[in-house]
């Protein structure tokens, strides 16, 4: 099953970027119908408890990861090759905002958000909400999570399946391409330079 996940990611990338390079969208029909299925508002809270909406980023681009503070490797691994990537982009990066969105509200509440993010970056901010508001942002970005619960473990020490993919959005908020998991963070940071101004 997680090797089905990961083709279909593998294949979401590939059109999303036209075919291409990591990051590289090209200008075509195909480009365009996949770029309208990732992205969409949404109503979250950040680390500091404070409500923010996909509007309160209009002007800057986001560069968006999804998982949970609890995520053995995978996670750390995706924040850390963002947190690279925003390092090499230097003061263009300040047209960027690195934003981790947990897909795990159940335990990551803001306080506990705000010692994770900060651990990767300066610039990074954590996103969480309720059960409702995580939904609906996975969906509106086609994020896959499932709970794992281990045999002999107790209920709450579960692990989430989910997507691994970093998005790019746009200072309108829609998308402009995606990066997948071990992606190098210099080839990452090529690839957002080509979109801004």
């Amino acid at each position: 099953m997680m090797r089905v996940r990961v083709v279909f990611c593998a294949f979401l990338f590939m059109l999303a970027n036209g075919g291409g390079a990591p990051g590289f969208a090209t200008e075509n029909k195909e480009t365009h119908v996949i770029a309208n299925l990732f992205g969409g508002p949404f109503d979250l809270v950040n680390q500091d408890g404070k409500p923010v909406t996909d509007r309160s980023f209009r002007g800057r681009y986001m560069l968006i990861y999804f998982g949970y503070t609890y995520c053995p490797d995978i996670c750390p691994t995706g924040l850390s090759t963002m947190a690279m990537a925003m390092d090499l982009l230097k003061e263009r990066g300040a047209k960027i905002q690195p934003i981790f969105v947990s897909i795990d509200p159940e335990r990551d509440q803001p306080a506990f958000l705000k010692q994770y993010v900060v651990a990767f970056h300066p610039r990074l901010i954590g996103l969480t909400g309720s059960e409702k508001q995580v939904r609906a942002i996975a969906k509106a970005y086609r994020v896959h999570r499932s709970k794992v619960i281990e045999k002999g473990k107790p209920a709450d020490e579960y692990l989430v399946n989910h997507s691994s993919l970093t998005y790019l959005m746009g200072p309108d908020g829609r998308f402009l391409t995606m990066f997948p998991h071990g992606s190098d963070p210099a080839v990452m940071a090529k690839a957002i330079e080509k979109y801004l101004p």
